[in-house]
């Protein structure tokens, strides 16, 4: 297999743009209708999603082993699709298709071979990592809707109840659907730590042009059902090789899984002093500050810090939250949770000051992600 041949000829089709998704697409649904049903009714956030992770992925296959938990995460939890191991063919189908369009006389009868070897090896991962899933969990767990609380303008508290037993740990998040959006998920990190009851707290922002988190916030009543995903991500779950003091900057409702991580040094510890800067354009995001304060006055190993960056009437510090943070760094592991461009502009900043990179722990936000909070 000439992994160098992969390569460039992914990035010779990349070079197309949006062109690339919707042949695909058009090629998929055409040679198999039955799975236009999987996808939302809008395809403009889909776009380019399942595509270009393919094209990434199997173009890289050299270095498979590197991304083998990413492809069985990917497996486990294409599951609440309702994709099973007959779809992949029709993928990879309609991949080489479009290749074949793309790259015209540059498509080879060894290139078509080695995509198909490529493509086969990396669904073959995905579908052994869904099969053993089955054994163990449903595609997705039912939660329950118990409260749902608007604390200031396009931000919602929602606390539900789980069916049963559901396996996660504090700073992990999931992928979230909800009826009035049918076919839908977006990811949302839990906002505690496991309960006796079941329970789990979403922190739900409304944003541009997210259809799930304006239904989320305006539309979802008590009672009503959420479906939720398995737990993924370890980026900002606490090791037990992360030891002493904690520095955690949050932006926005990232408060989120760092609320989730306070929670787990309060029921477990060990006791570590933890100081949590939370940051916000205006005093009127803070919309969980009276939770934290609250929390702080419980804990005396907890310092909660709002900072507010746009709103010249505050009376508290103002600024940006990295900046509050750096203050009070004496070496100890950094948590940040935000926006992907709050992520971003803060690591860059803990970098700058000489936060080692291996302290640094953050998640990347990005739109392959489907977050919308």
């Amino acid at each position: 297999m000439d992994t160098q041949a992969l390569k460039d000829s992914w990035h010779l089709v990349s070079r197309s743009g949006d062109q690339v998704p919707l042949y695909f697409y058009s090629i998929l649904f055409l040679m198999n209708p039955d799975v236009r049903d999987m996808f939302p009714v809008s395809m403009a956030r889909q776009r380019d999603k399942l595509v270009g992770a393919l094209g990434r992925v199997v173009s890289n296959v050299d270095r498979v082993e590197e991304v083998v938990p990413f492809l069985q995460q990917l497996g486990r939890d294409h599951r609440k699709f309702g994709v099973t191991a007959t779809h992949y063919p029709a993928v990879g189908q309609a991949l080489l298709a479009t290749l074949e369009h793309f790259l015209g006389d540059r498509w080879t009868p060894t290139l078509a071979h080695d995509w198909t070897q490529a493509y086969n090896l990396v669904a073959q991962v995905m579908v052994d990592a869904a099969n053993e899933s089955s054994k163990v969990s449903p595609p997705w767990w039912e939660a329950e809707i118990i409260s749902h609380e608007t604390r200031t303008l396009g931000i919602a508290v929602i606390r539900a109840r789980l069916n049963y037993q559901y396996p996660f740990r504090p700073g992990q998040s999931a992928s979230i659907s909800y009826a009035m959006r049918p076919r839908v998920w977006r990811f949302y990190s839990f906002a505690n730590a496991p309960r006796q009851d079941n329970t789990i707290d979403l922190h739900v922002r409304m944003v541009d042009g997210g259809v799930l988190s304006s239904a989320l916030v305006m539309g979802a009543r008590r009672g009503e059902v959420l479906r939720v995903g398995a737990a993924v991500g370890e980026r900002l779950t606490l090791p037990a090789d992360v030891q002493g003091d904690l520095l955690m900057i949050a932006g926005g409702t990232g408060l989120a899984p760092l609320k989730a991580l306070v929670e787990q040094i309060a029921y477990e510890g060990p006791t570590r002093r933890v100081d949590l800067v939370i940051g916000a354009r205006n005093s009127r995001e803070l919309y969980d500050y009276e939770a934290m304060a609250k929390m702080a006055a419980e804990h005396p190993w907890l310092n909660v810090v709002p900072v507010v960056s746009h709103d010249p009437f505050y009376r508290g510090n103002r600024g940006y939250a990295v900046d509050v943070a750096l203050q009070g760094w004496r070496g100890q592991h950094v948590y940040v949770c935000g926006s992907e461009e709050m992520a971003q502009a803060t690591v860059g900043r803990l970098l700058d000051a000489g936060v080692p990179t291996e302290q640094i722990h953050f998640d990347e936000f990005t739109s392959d992600k489907g977050r919308e909070s």
